[in-house]
């Protein structure tokens, strides 16, 4: 198979056009290329993932001799998705950013995301970069730099940026209902930000638990309980028990009479199950009334398995939703930075939102409380006991 030809673009060096190249990243081609790089040594984690999946590429700027190269970056994004992120820039760090930007747009995306390894403060300010907001998630539990930094691409455009939510990463494998619910809440302004922690985190999930996951009406009957003045609706399009296929046979009876009796509990707190169908339509609607979105979805377009997973959806962007991922996969060098204001594709989304080999889908709607001024209600610690300011 003959190698595809570069991509090429202009970007600009001190206001002055200068040759950009995208090339892929991989193992057997990378060496030969950095050299191209001569003096500018590249970090060392640009080997030891593998971002395969990601799609790596580097964005490099011509030197004056067009031999070699003035400065590259190595960027990568999850599948599916309306962003590209900079792992690290090195050489001439400005035009190899306008690089990158130039590359983003010429793809319609909604964002460039800049992981803070190497970025200095000043460098991303400079190159119309914003910084994130810095995870909360505990000790030895976090994944990725300590800093990230974000450009949306939409300039000048008329729709408002959504507000930023914090980041917290679940700490096991099965929480991410619940981190997901507690994200809403503390966006919303129902749970105080100091409580967003590990307590949190396997409180609310024992509440929700259909031991290890959460299905979406056993969701939303624990988030009723733990802030009773918050509306809450569940969609979930079929009857059936749900997240059980693969389970032997005595391992679903039992969780299936769990999630009739978490259907119970919804009717007698007065949590509605709506079946009807929720599509990315009825998602922004509900996202357009300042409602958050707990959303089941697969992890296969992202990341390349077949596991149910819930995301947080909490604003919008021309053609894409944002949102929330609690779990990065380190592995494939994915980073809090990655799962954070994540903007995926209105058609992606909806493909993501059609879960297991027997289809259903499955969300809960998460309303504003009404009784303080701004519609963010009492403030509740996830034990549902109002916290006093």
């Amino acid at each position: 198979m003959r190698p595809r030809a570069p991509l090429r673009s202009q970007a600009t060096r001190k206001g002055t056009p200068v040759r950009s190249t995208v090339v892929p990243f991989t193992h057997d081609t990378s060496p030969e290329l950095l050299k191209r790089l001569g003096r500018h040594a590249v970090p060392e984690r640009w080997h030891t993932a593998d971002r395969s999946h990601h799609v790596p590429r580097l964005v490099a700027v011509s030197g004056d001799d067009g031999a070699e190269w003035a400065g590259a970056a190595l960027v990568t994004a999850r599948p599916h998705t309306a962003y590209v992120k900079i792992v690290d820039a090195v050489g001439d760090v400005p035009a190899v950013v306008d690089a990158v930007v130039a590359h983003a747009r010429g793809r319609g995306l909604a964002q460039v995301k800049w992981e803070g390894w190497t970025a200095r403060p000043e460098d991303a300010a400079a190159a119309g970069f914003t910084p994130l907001r810095p995870p909360l998630t505990p000790a030895g539990h976090a994944a990725g730099p300590d800093a990230g930094y974000v450009r949306r691409l939409d300039d000048g455009g008329t729709v408002a940026e959504p507000p930023e939510p914090p980041y917290y990463r679940q700490t096991t494998h099965f929480t991410c209902g619940a981190v997901t619910a507690l994200v809403a809440a503390a966006h919303a302004g129902t749970l105080p930000g100091a409580a967003l922690d590990r307590e949190a985190e396997l409180t609310l999930w024992r509440e929700a638990t259909n031991f290890p996951s959460c299905e979406p009406v056993g969701l939303g009957v624990a988030v009723r309980r733990a802030w009773p003045s918050v509306p809450v609706t569940v969609h979930l399009d079929t009857d059936r028990p749900v997240l059980l296929d693969h389970l032997p046979p005595q391992e679903r009876e039992w969780r299936a009479l769990l999630q009739r009796t978490s259907r119970t509990r919804a009717a007698e707190l007065g949590v509605p199950v709506d079946t009807a169908p929720f599509p990315l339509t009825a998602i922004r609607a509900a996202l357009d009334r300042g409602e958050h979105v707990l959303l089941l979805i697969s992890l296969a377009g992202m990341q390349g398995f077949d596991v149910p997973h819930w995301v947080l959806c909490h604003g919008t962007v021309p053609g894409a939703v944002v949102i929330e991922d609690p779990w990065a996969h380190t592995p494939a060098g994915d980073t809090w930075v990655d799962a954070h204001l994540l903007p995926v594709p209105d058609g992606a989304l909806d493909t993501m939102a059609t879960v297991s080999a027997d289809p259903f889908r499955g969300a809960v709607t998460v309303g504003r409380a009404p009784d303080l001024p701004g519609g963010h209600g009492t403030r509740y610690s996830c034990s549902g006991r109002p916290v006093v300011p």
